[in-house]
């Protein structure tokens, strides 16, 4: 990206595996010293990997939902970990399964201060109810997320399901906001970048 322009990171991924065969939770949970099993309190498994930090929640069902992933890499290794240590203690569960990103959540950061009255009046899709909620909410029809704006030019993007579409998003929203004139840009930046490592 050119230098002054937006910047984000992001914040995590939600994806579902489908491991394809009933699961044993009981077993498993008596076989996995970290697993968090209560079926009272909730019906899935939940085991947390420190490295990549992902959190799993595991169905009877073969399904898995895996969260806390920074990135598509982190996520294919935590994948390959769980399929790993799910087969290590007895579950016969395939060495590939189907994954699917559901969700991508990215902060970032435009470096430019925004006229949400204006921009609110020019976006299609959008809405900007200040004494509700801070932010002008404007949902993206290509990549399809929604995105969260504010004042200051930070923002949150939402809905993705890959980090290309983050990125193109994020670079789609700056090119879109400058080119409605709604977008005041910050002379410098350094010290913005400094703050978005900090969010």
């Amino acid at each position: 990206m050119e230098s002054g322009g937006p910047t984000y990171r992001i914040e995590n991924i939600v994806a579902t595996v489908n491991l394809g065969v009933e699961l044993d939770l009981e077993k498993l949970a008596e076989r996995l010293a970290m697993a968090e099993y209560n079926p009272d309190q909730f019906p899935g498994l939940i085991l947390r990997l420190t490295k990549p930090r992902i959190s799993a929640l595991i169905f009877r069902t073969g399904k898995m939902v895996c969260t806390g992933a920074k990135n598509e890499e982190d996520l294919k290794n935590a994948v390959r970990a769980l399929v790993k240590l799910l087969r290590d203690h007895g579950a016969e569960v395939p060495f590939d399964p189907e994954v699917q990103v559901q969700n991508i959540v990215a902060s970032g950061n435009l470096h430019a201060e925004v006229d949400l009255e204006q921009a609110v009046l020019m976006l299609e899709n959008a809405m900007y109810e200040p004494e509700q909620f801070p932010g002008l909410i404007y949902r993206m029809s290509s990549p399809r997320v929604v995105m969260l704006i504010f004042g200051s030019g930070k923002i949150v993007c939402t809905g993705a399901k890959s980090e290309r579409d983050v990125a193109t998003a994020v670079q789609k929203l700056y090119n879109q906001l400058k080119d409605l004139g709604v977008l005041y840009i910050e002379e410098g930046g350094g010290e913005e970048e400094e703050e978005l490592e900090e969010l």
